[in-house]
C-alpha cells in the first residue's frame, strides 16, 4: 500500500511540475493529470471512469440533474478528488475553474430551497475516453448539473473544447451564506451592456421577439443546428459596441486555458464579418431575456428566462463539430481504427432526458 501510495505521490509531483512549466500546452498537462486520476483509483473505479474512446457515451452531453456514466465526487476518497481536482484545473483558466466551482456550489442553495436528494454538490462525474497519450485520440468530460464540460484531444493537439455548457440557478443568491454571488455575471452584464447600447435602428434588427424562448434553442441536441440568420450584423456596430461584443465572446473562451481561449479567438475573428447578435426579451434586470451570437463556424447561446429570470443557461457550440469531429474525420481518414471510429460515431446519440426538472 505504501508502494502504490508513493508511487501515485510521484505521478501528481509530476503532473504539477509539468502544469507549471506549460501554462500555455493544456495537452501535456491534461494528459499528465488524467494519468494521475485514474492511477488514484482502486480497480473498481477505474474501470467506470474510464470509457473507450469510440464508446457513443462521450458523445452525449446533459445539463440536467440525473445519474451519468462516469465516477462522480460522491464516491471518491480525499486523495482521488485531490487527482481530480489537479485533472479539472489542467482543462480550465483559473477564471474558469472558479465558474465551475461557484456552479457546483449553488446545489447547496437549491436543496436547501427545495430539499430534492438530487440537488448535490457532489454529483459531478469524470469520465475519461481512452488512453491519455501526447501521440493518439482521447479525451475526458466533467458534467453534472447546469456544468457540461469535454475535451477531445488527437495527436497532441487539442481537437475540441465543446459542448461548453455552463449554467447557473440562482443566477443571483439573494439570501443566505452565499448571498451576492452571480457565478455568470459577465455573461449577463456584457450582453444586457450591447443590447442597451444600441440605437433604434440597431435596435430594430438586433431584438427578435419581445418574447424569449424558454431555454437555449440548441438544448441538448447532439449536433449544434444554425439558427436563422437574423440579427445585428458586426460591421453594424460601432467601435464601442464592437468591443463590447468581443468581451463578452472572450468571456465565454476564457473558461478555458489560455492556449485553447487563443486559438477560439482567432477563429472568431477570421468569423467577424459574419458574425451576428440577436436578442430576445426584456432589456431589464429581472425580465426574461435571450441572446445568441452566431457566425460561420460557431454559436454561442444564452438564456435567463426560469424561476423569474434569475436562471441561466449558455454554451458554446462548433457549427463544423463539437468533440473536434472534423479534426477526427481527418485523423480517422488515415488511421486503421476508421472503421471502427465510422460504426460508433453513426450513432447520433442525443443528450439523456430526465424528468424535466432542471
Amino acid at each position: 500500500m505504501r508502494s502504490r501510495f508513493l508511487a501515485l505521490s510521484a505521478i501528481l509531483c509530476a503532473a504539477a511540475n509539468t502544469a507549471s512549466m506549460t501554462a500555455n500546452e493544456p495537452v501535456p498537462d491534461m494528459v499528465a493529470a488524467a494519468k494521475a486520476f485514474l492511477a488514484a483509483l482502486a480497480p473498481a473505479k477505474r474501470s467506470r471512469a474510464s470509457l473507450p474512446f469510440n464508446s457513443p457515451e462521450r458523445l452525449k452531453w446533459a445539463y440536467v440533474p440525473m445519474a451519468r456514466a462516469g465516477l462522480p465526487w460522491k464516491e471518491m476518497a480525499p486523495r482521488e478528488r485531490e487527482a481530480a481536482l489537479l485533472l479539472l484545473r489542467a482543462g480550465l483558466s483559473e477564471t474558469g475553474f472558479k465558474k465551475v466551482d461557484s456552479i457546483r456550489k449553488l446545489e447547496d442553495v437549491l436543496h436547501a430551497i427545495e430539499g430534492w436528494s438530487m440537488r448535490d454538490p457532489d454529483l459531478y462525474y469524470f469520465s475519461v475516453f481512452g488512453e491519455p497519450s501526447l501521440k493518439s485520440a482521447w479525451g475526458w468530460r466533467y458534467e453534472g448539473h447546469h456544468v457540461s464540460l469535454h475535451w477531445t484531444m488527437v495527436d497532441g493537439k487539442v481537437a475540441g473544447s465543446t459542448p461548453q455548457f455552463l449554467g447557473a440557478n440562482p443566477a443571483e443568491v439573494r439570501d443566505g451564506a452565499l448571498q451576492g454571488t452571480r457565478a455568470l455575471a459577465a455573461e449577463e452584464d456584457l450582453g444586457r451592456a450591447l443590447v442597451k447600447s444600441l440605437n433604434q435602428a440597431q435596435r430594430s434588427e438586433a431584438i427578435l421577439a419581445d418574447s424569449p424562448p424558454s431555454d437555449i434553442l440548441s438544448s441538448g441536441a447532439r449536433a449544434a443546428a444554425i439558427q436563422e440568420d437574423r440579427g445585428l450584423a458586426w460591421g453594424r456596430l460601432d467601435h464601442t459596441q464592437q468591443g463590447i461584443l468581443l468581451s463578452l465572446i472572450q468571456e465565454y473562451a476564457a473558461t478555458q486555458t489560455p492556449a485553447v481561449a487563443r486559438e477560439r479567438l482567432d477563429e472568431v475573428r477570421r468569423d467577424l464579418p459574419d458574425v451576428r447578435f440577436a436578442w430576445l426579451g426584456g432589456l431589464e434586470r429581472g425580465q426574461g431575456h435571450y441572446y445568441r451570437i452566431q457566425g460561420r463556424a460557431f454559436l454561442i447561446e444564452y438564456d435567463n428566462t426560469q424561476n423569474h429570470a434569475n436562471h441561466i443557461h449558455s454554451v458554446w457550440r462548433e457549427l463544423q463539430g463539437d468533440w473536434g469531429e472534423d479534426v477526427l474525420a481527418e485523423h480517422y481518414r488515415s488511421s486503421p481504427h476508421h472503421a471502427d471510429y465510422r460504426r460508433a460515431h453513426g450513432e447520433r446519440a442525443g443528450a439523456s432526458k430526465d424528468d424535466g426538472r432542471d
